[in-house]
């Protein structure tokens, strides 16, 4: 199947690029991606909406950036859900943040085991334990909530619950759309193998150094 067979949505067409769709796609920062578009599939497909593309970066700046959940535990949860939802997209795009906060190649596949693996510390468990449940029932049971709290603040525990549900909104709409990783983009599988054979390399989120652009994963 060929990219224009799978797009539903497409990237917005260069002659529909109003300013208003300009704003969507320049959002993060990104060098010139006012004149030029930007290099992210997600953000071109989404200034195909203006209104619902800036709701979903205000909101996604605060998933990514202001969210006040640990970051590791924030990567763990977002891939974990990456596994159970099979979303690509998402796997590829944060195993590059898992390894710029210290994380193992082999703490990283054993995210897909869950739980149960022996690499993680309590926290960690209570983390995919949540995720799993969340998941499985659309609910935490006492336990699952008390296991939680014994590591977050109120404010933490609320973004738990909305980051999950956020990753699982963008994976449905990623695969929902038809929307295919960047086409420049090394891709990383499910068992951390990139399409170079290079090993899996960082990267960087919007705004995190001046060359965050160029750190993102992609040829």
């Amino acid at each position: 199947m060929s990219d224009l067979e799978q797009w539903r949505i497409p990237m917005l067409p260069r002659a529909e690029w109003t300013d208003r769709a300009r704003e969507v796609f320049a959002f993060w920062g990104e060098p010139n991606a006012w004149e030029e578009g930007s290099r992210t599939n997600i953000l071109m497909v989404m200034a195909n909406h203006p209104d619902l593309g800036d709701a979903t970066n205000a909101f996604g700046k605060h998933i990514l950036v202001t969210n006040t959940t640990p970051l590791r535990c924030r990567e763990l949860l977002t891939m974990r859900v990456a596994w159970l939802t099979k979303s690509e997209y998402e796997w590829h795009n944060h195993v590059g943040y898992c390894l710029n906060l210290g994380m193992s190649v082999d703490e990283i596949l054993a995210i897909k085991e869950g739980a149960s693996a022996a690499c993680w510390n309590a926290e960690d468990r209570a983390v995919l334990s949540a995720v799993d449940e969340l998941l499985t029932t659309h609910d935490l049971s006492d336990g699952t909530w008390a296991a939680l709290s014994a590591f977050y603040n109120r404010q933490q525990l609320m973004d738990f619950v909305v980051t999950v549900g956020h990753y699982v909104n963008t994976a449905w709409t990623i695969k929902a759309f038809r929307m295919p990783l960047e086409s420049h983009a090394d891709q990383i599988d499910w068992d951390l193998k990139t399409a170079s054979g290079r090993p899996p390399g960082v990267t960087l989120k919007p705004g995190e150094t001046e060359d965050w652009a160029d750190k993102r994963g992609y040829d």
